[in-house]
């Protein structure tokens, strides 16, 4: 693969300009195709390659998110001859998406980086759930990529306008597409967000068909598929890593281990709740919490039937979980700070000024 054009990647004047600022001659800029476990692959002018971070980066890193993700661009030195490299920068990301890493630790893992646009997909069989919906789109449209939410199995449903509309309603603006690769419904209206030097991520539960979908717009099999368990919908991890193709018509996709739930790392309810906002603005208190106040529009409508309960409840859930997260981030903080001090003031006892 040596010979490889950059702008194929997704390299334009933008990174160009972004490179000439960053000002580094012995270095040479790549971009992330694959991560597992800290060790990453490449595709640079000089081909592919497999890569470790430098040990700057490694000493200097606070959290998982200051290492390279699959999408970001980096400043690498190559050593073709033997396809390997290091990293040696991460130039500024453009788009993130992002969630809490899994555990009890307060860490943001990025997803992928550098989308333009984010495919949230759902299953039209036992997959369907209008809140998990709404947790995606709340994380897409804080990431700075474009949402669109991909309905797959629509030869699965028998009521797949009613499924489609709904969705719309909640989706603020998002596009919303049925798709079925039996059939080929709405395969062209995925294709058209799939444009040469563009990069789009899939990002959905397991068993919805991220896989499958792929293969069909690849042409080929690129990603093994696992049959849906029948009883509930659900299907097992094919992809175990994220992995970033170059498909047949120039653009790029990004496929990701399904995730059965999406933990926030930070969200703007404002954005995925838009018609809750727009309630909110006629509340009597500016800082309403719509619970138990007074003169509260949004609780108003709901009793009205003019906001759905289900969205409410989904309303408030997403602001409870934001404002716990915030305030674990902050004891987080506290805690790294009082570390950092202890890990100061010890080495001022064991080398005191003479």
């Amino acid at each position: 693969m040596s010979g490889v054009s950059l702008e194929s990647y997704g390299w334009n004047t933008t990174w160009q300009k972004v490179w000439e600022e960053f000002g580094s001659r012995e270095l040479e800029p790549a971009r992330v195709t694959e991560e597992q476990r800290r060790i990453y692959g490449l595709v640079s002018a000089n081909g592919e390659l497999r890569a470790e971070v430098s040990g700057k980066i490694r000493y200097e890193a606070q959290q998982r998110s200051d290492y390279p993700a699959v999408g970001d661009w980096v400043a690498i030195q190559g050593r073709p001859p033997e396809g390997l490299a290091t990293i040696h920068a991460i130039l500024p990301r453009r788009s993130v998406f992002s969630r809490k890493a899994a555990g009890k630790t307060v860490e943001e893992q990025i997803v992928a980086a550098n989308i333009d646009t984010v495919f949230l997909v759902t299953g039209l069989d036992g997959n369907y759930n209008m809140r998990r919906i709404e947790r995606y789109l709340t994380a897409a449209w804080e990431s700075g990529s474009l949402p669109v939410v991909l309905l797959t199995k629509a030869d699965l449903c028998e009521d797949v306008p009613e499924k489609v509309a709904a969705v719309e309603a909640i989706a603020a603006g998002a596009p919303v597409i049925a798709v079925s690769v039996p059939t080929g419904a709405g395969l062209g209206a995925v294709r058209s967000y799939l444009r040469p030097g563009e990069t789009v991520a899939l990002l959905g539960s397991s068993g919805v068909g991220k896989s499958t979908l792929i293969n069909c717009l690849a042409g080929h099999e690129v990603m093994r598929t696992q049959e849906v368990l029948p009883d509930d919908s659900r299907g097992r991890h094919t992809t175990s890593h994220r992995q970033l193709f170059l498909l047949p018509d120039g653009g790029m996709v990004v496929d990701t281990p399904g995730m059965r739930e999406l933990q926030l790392w930070d969200g703007a309810e404002v954005d995925a709740f838009a018609d809750v906002a727009a309630l909110a603005a006629g509340c009597t208190f500016r800082d309403c919490s719509h619970v138990s106040e007074p003169g509260c529009a949004v609780r108003q409508a709901v009793g009205d039937g003019k906001l759905d309960a289900a969205r409410y409840e989904s309303f408030l859930k997403l602001g409870r979980e934001l404002a716990y997260l915030e305030r674990k981030q902050d004891l987080h903080a506290t805690l790294a700070e009082k570390k950092r001090w202890k890990v100061i003031h010890k080495a001022m006892r064991h080398n005191p000024k003479k």
